[in-house]
């Protein structure tokens, strides 16, 4: 799983998406989450969040704590999260992966990644050959002349 998540994580990366790093406090910065549950149950697996910005959630933490259920930064950002779910589940599909809603009550809104692509697809990202060769670089024409 935790081989999974790396290419989840260089997957979104590679999308543009800003991908915080294992552990890091969500005050310290937004983006991509990718967690590991190692767990042996139905409740295990990979899974992929999404953390706004620090002011955006420091806005929205004040106020459900202050009970403004009808404050419009509650639906906002609801609706960031929601949007990016669906933007990261694309991008994952695209490149190969198998992906689903958590499904979890502990979860939500949350992505569960089943699966990564095909081991013999490399990633669409990945250095190609053509790039290695280097114009001017090849080897000297037989007989010594240049």
């Amino acid at each position: 799983m935790e081989a999974l998540s790396w290419k989840v994580r260089n997957e979104l990366a590679a999308a543009g998406l800003p991908v915080l790093a294992p552990g890091i406090n969500s005050v310290l910065a937004g983006g991509a989450e990718v967690e590991v549950d190692d767990g042996a149950d139905a409740a295990g697996g990979v899974f992929v969040g999404w953390q706004a910005s620090p002011r955006l959630q420091a806005c929205a933490s004040r106020a459900f704590g202050l009970k403004q259920l009808d404050e419009p930064v509650l639906r906002h950002s609801s609706a960031v999260r929601a949007a990016m779910l669906q933007a990261m589940a694309a991008v994952l599909s695209s490149a190969g992966f198998s992906v689903e809603d958590a499904r979890d009550e502990y979860r939500p809104q949350e992505l569960r990644v089943l699966a990564g692509p095909p081991s013999d697809q490399p990633p669409f990202w990945s250095l190609r050959d053509d790039e290695l060769t280097l114009p001017g670089w090849q080897d000297a024409p037989a007989g010594g002349t240049d």
